[in-house]
């Protein structure tokens, strides 16, 4: 009795720290890579990938392929489309994504009704089941959260430079292109390796959430970039907190203490 006891606890002990792990690691590249997207105006474009990664799922599944390798094709196949149609394209980039994310929804979703005999748990797709998580998951989280944090710092200036002024940064010597499409490949790998941690509906808001909040008690980028980790990885560990005390969905609960500390800092805003 007391072996099948410690047993369990030793077994819920790894099961947590595994989801831990996972949205730790997450979160560390999360905070750095949202300030792009909240400083270049892109949430529309997290989502069109986000939703993108649906139908990397469903595609996956449906030719038995390896879902890692699937979530991640896809999106990248997505950001790499964007970036070519919208240097042709005689349309908006907002009306553009529109078309995409909604089209990515859609065309996962009917992909997987073709999944007879398949079952699929659409809700931990589109909500996240960090809790599911296992040793292959973090070891992967971690390869891509690394190589992607190595991007960012070697391409920390050139970022910058396009996002302040793409005309001027051209001028000076940066392929805006290619700088460009390699922060939509970032973006891409991020939200295939966070989807299993908050789902496809809630990844931008993991992305969006701490870096807006980073963005009110910060003075430089780069401090934004670090207060932006440092509140992704809090929110992480409040979410599962709050999961495990109260119950709750964890990947909506940690979008819902992001919330929660932007609201807190937006406050602070206001007084000071």
């Amino acid at each position: 009795m007391w072996s099948s006891e410690l047993t369990a606890t030793v077994s819920m002990t790894e099961f947590i720290l595994y989801a831990l792990l996972a949205g730790l690691g997450v979160a560390a590249v999360a905070g750095p890579l949202g300030c792009f997207v909240v400083w270049r105006r892109m949430s529309y474009f997290g989502d069109t990938l986000a939703h993108s990664a649906l139908l990397g799922v469903a595609v996956g599944v449906l030719l038995e392929l390896n879902l890692s390798l699937a979530v991640a094709a896809v999106p990248l196949m997505i950001a790499t489309a964007i970036g070519a149609l919208e240097e042709h394209a005689n349309m908006s980039v907002d009306t553009l994504l529109g078309i995409l994310s909604h089209s990515a929804l859609a065309a996962g979703l009917v992909v997987m009704s073709f999944l007879d005999g398949v079952r699929v748990d659409l809700m931990s797709l589109l909500f996240g089941d960090i809790l599911s998580v296992t040793a292959a998951d973090v070891y992967l989280i971690y390869s891509v959260a690394s190589i992607v944090l190595l991007l960012l710092g070697v391409l920390w200036k050139p970022l910058l430079n396009i996002t302040v002024d793409p005309e001027l940064a051209a001028i000076e010597g940066t392929n805006v292109v290619v700088v460009r499409t390699a922060l939509m490949i970032m973006t891409a790998l991020v939200i295939a390796i966070a989807m299993k941690i908050v789902g496809v509906l809630l990844i931008t808001a993991l992305l969006i959430i701490p870096a807006a909040t980073a963005r009110s008690v910060s003075r430089t980028p780069e401090q934004m970039a670090l207060f932006a980790s440092a509140i992704a990885m809090l929110t992480v560990f409040l979410g599962l907190a709050m999961s495990w005390h109260a119950d709750t969905p964890t990947g909506p609960s940690i979008v819902v203490c992001a919330a929660l500390l932007f609201v807190l800092s937006s406050f602070k805003k206001v007084q000071s």
